[in-house]
This record gives C-alpha cells, sequence and structure tokens, in this order.
C-alpha cells in the first residue's frame, strides 16, 4: 500500500511539474545570435557597413544604445575608436526586416604608416645543437 502512494504522489509531482515547464516555456522568445567578421566599409550615425570574403554585397546593420563595443581582449572601446577600414567582428540579432549589432569586436592589427596596408606576420625559429661523436 506504501508503494501504491510513492507512485501516485511520484506522479503527481512529476504532471505538476511538466505542466509548470510548459506554461514558463510558452513565454519565453527564443533569439539567434549570429557572427559575421569583416572589415567596416562605413561607420554612420545609425548603421555599420561590413564588408565581408563570404558575402559579395557589403553587409548592413543597425545598432542601439545597448550595442556593446570590445577590443579583442573583450575590455570596452569608445565607438570613437572604430573606423573606417577596422577589421570587427558583429554578432547580431534580427528583428523582422532589421539586422541589429549587438556585439561589435574591434581586432587590433599591424599597420605600416608608409602604405597604410595590413601586414601580418608569423615567424618560426628552430635551433639545433650540434652534438660531437
Amino acid at each position: 500500500m506504501k508503494q501504491t502512494y510513492t507512485r501516485t504522489a511520484f506522479a503527481a509531482i512529476a504532471a505538476f511539474t511538466l505542466a509548470c515547464g510548459s506554461f514558463a516555456m510558452a513565454d519565453q522568445t527564443v533569439t539567434t545570435t549570429t557572427t559575421t567578421a569583416g572589415t567596416i566599409s562605413e561607420f554612420g550615425p545609425d548603421t555599420i557597413v561590413i564588408r565581408s570574403e563570404t558575402s559579395p554585397e557589403p553587409i548592413r546593420y543597425s545598432y542601439t544604445k545597448t550595442t556593446t563595443y570590445v577590443d579583442d581582449t573583450g575590455a570596452p572601446v569608445t565607438r570613437e575608436v572604430i573606423k573606417s577600414g577596422s577589421p570587427v567582428t558583429v554578432h547580431y540579432i534580427k528583428e523582422g526586416d532589421r539586422v541589429i549589432a549587438d556585439r561589435v569586436i574591434v581586432h587590433r592589427r599591424a599597420t605600416t604608416e608608409a602604405s597604410g596596408t595590413v601586414e601580418e606576420k608569423k615567424t618560426t625559429t628552430t635551433t639545433r645543437e650540434k652534438v660531437d661523436k
């Protein structure tokens, strides 16, 4: 008899938990954040235009007061730091027809002042010790 009571109580608790969970889930909105990496070609008062290697056409993003701007380390940067030609990764969400930048990561780059071109170098040095036999 005690075993039947335990099973009934467990079933009631499980049913209650499932019912509460489905009510809570009906209220939630699912938001997907997507990223694009590229170079800023235009930074206006309400839009950012990015040129990406994966997209033939520039991508236009809106931004809001809640959009955050950070560097590679995650430290906040001001919008004044962001200029045309800056390499960035944009985290964005879609709201209807709008594409809104949620987070903009401004990447560091090495530039040579004379040419204004971006240069990245990777050097590997191997040292071998000579052993006499």
